[in-house]
This record gives structure tokens, C-alpha cells and sequence, in this order.
């Protein structure tokens, strides 16, 4: 893997995006280990008789997809995630296929602190999840 890029390296603008289907075998991996077996991941007859109609996927599943593209593109390996505001705005339901976006939209050299947005959208273009991080990039090779 790379060294992730110190702040000198990065620009406000900067983007990287993953995509992802939403598989069941994945949701019943995130509940066993998060212990998160809420019936309307695991449980389709349960959630049939939800407002959502069918199983839909853990919020933090979904947001994990951020932390993954933090920690190995953007700024990538040796960062360090600080925070992470989260807003969920839509279901995710299984096989969707999400995209999810990380973008830097301030720089503080001064304190060693970026600021990304971080945006998950549907296969229909809908944003599913929304936030903003702040990350600790690595410093620079001296």
C-alpha cells in the first residue's frame, strides 16, 4: 500500500469514490460482528411490516465505505480519522449499489487538519448518507 499523502500534497477539490453492492451475506457479516441484529437488517418478513417494506442495511455499513476510502486514498494510509459527522437521508436496501465520495474542502496546514465531505448516493443518484470528516493526514517524508 502507499503512503498516504501529507497535507502538502492535497488540494481542495481533491475527490475519490468506491462503489459497493449491497449484499445480504455482507449484512449478516456487519451484524454478527458490530452486534447490531436488529430484525429490519436481518429479517425480511419483519421488515415487510415496517414503514421501509423490506430489509434495508445498517447505517454505519454504509458510512464505513468513508472510512475505507479515508484510510487508503484519500488522504490514505497513516491518517488519522478525528471525526465524523453522520446524517442518514434515505434507506439502503439490498443490492443497491452505492457510491460512495470523499471530498477535501478545507486545509489547515497550521494544525495538520483536513476537512472532506463525505456523501454516499443510490444507484438512482439519491444521497443515502452525509457528513463531513476531519482527518489528520500523515506528515511528510523530511
Amino acid at each position: 500500500m502507499e503512503p498516504g499523502k501529507s497535507i502538502q500534497e492535497l488540494n481542495i477539490g481533491d475527490v475519490v469514490v468506491m462503489t459497493k453492492k449491497i449484499l445480504d451475506e455482507d449484512i449478516r457479516l456487519f451484524a454478527k460482528v458490530s452486534g447490531d441484529e436488529n430484525p429490519i437488517h436481518l429479517d425480511e418478513a419483519y421488515a415487510q411490516t415496517t414503514r421501509f417494506k423490506h430489509r434495508i442495511a445498517h447505517g454505519h455499513y454504509v458510512a464505513s465505505m468513508f472510512s475505507t476510502l479515508l484510510g487508503t486514498q484519500l488522504p490514505g494510509q497513516g491518517s488519522i480519522y478525528l471525526s465524523q459527522s453522520i446524517k442518514y437521508m434515505a434507506p439502503v436496501y439490498m443490492n443497491d449499489e452505492i457510491k460512495a465520495e470523499v471530498k477535501v474542502v478545507e486545509i489547515n496546514e497550521e494544525r495538520n487538519r483536513v476537512t472532506l465531505e463525505t456523501t454516499a448516493f443510490n444507484q438512482d443518484g439519491t444521497v443515502v448518507v452525509k457528513g463531513v470528516a476531519e482527518i489528520m493526514p500523515p506528515k511528510g517524508q523530511k
